[in-house]
């Protein structure tokens, strides 16, 4: 990927990390300003419009909710000021689940590689949201076959992917693959601006799982 004159260093250094091993010691030491590197120097809008989303079609707010790649928690801090509490996070990095336990809005934090199967019950949430983790060199569409997987018939799987990662990998294929087998259906896709300083923008997708 080609580095743009707005792209911050530590943003390019992530969507080009090797391996996940390489990722994860990115984190380690961006963590504590990763917040405001993300929204101030990037313009990061991508837990907005997410969170937005979700919350016009899911009105009732003890519905259990899987912040999926929560990071330090800036989904759940929305989540959780409009009532919401029943809210899980994974992420992969521990300096990043460290700052989101810091704020008391999830339920439970763990440790999870969404690209591999994840350890929860099918039909264990009524929605599921992921922002900003669908980019280069972090989680890739597969992730999506589980997370229907875990969600309850009639619940919601909210997401977004990154312009770039959209372009290089099969997100629409399996997209479709899924709704052909009236695994889900979908109810909003819309191409939105994600890291508005670097002028990226985003694919914005809402599903509903059968």
């Amino acid at each position: 990927m080609k580095k743009t004159k707005n792209m911050i260093a530590t943003i390019y250094d992530t969507l080009h990390a090797a391996d996940l091993d390489e990722l994860e010691g990115i984190y380690k030491n961006w963590a504590s300003d990763y917040e405001s590197d993300v929204i101030n120097l990037a313009g990061y809008v991508g837990h907005l419009i997410t969170s937005d989303l979700l919350l016009n079609y899911l009105r009732n707010t003890e519905s259990t909710v899987l912040d999926a790649g929560c990071g330090t928690g800036l989904v759940g801090e929305i989540l959780y000021k409009n009532n919401f509490r029943n809210i899980d996070g994974v992420d992969f990095s521990q300096e990043m689940l460290n700052i989101a336990h810091q704020k008391n809005i999830y339920q439970s934090l763990k440790l999870v590689d969404l690209t591999k199967k994840l350890d929860y019950e099918n039909d264990s949430f009524d929605a599921i949201i992921c922002a900003g983790t669908f980019t280069c060199g972090h989680v890739g569409p597969e992730a999506l076959r589980e997370m229907v997987r875990i969600t309850k018939q009639g619940g919601y799987i909210c997401f977004t992917v990154r312009k770039q990662e959209w372009e290089a990998s099969p997100y629409l294929q399996i997209m479709n693959d899924l709704e052909k087998n009236e695994s889900w259906r979908k109810l909003e896709f819309l191409t939105k601006k994600y890291n508005v300083k670097e002028g990226v923008s985003c694919q914005l997708c809402l599903y509903q799982v059968h």
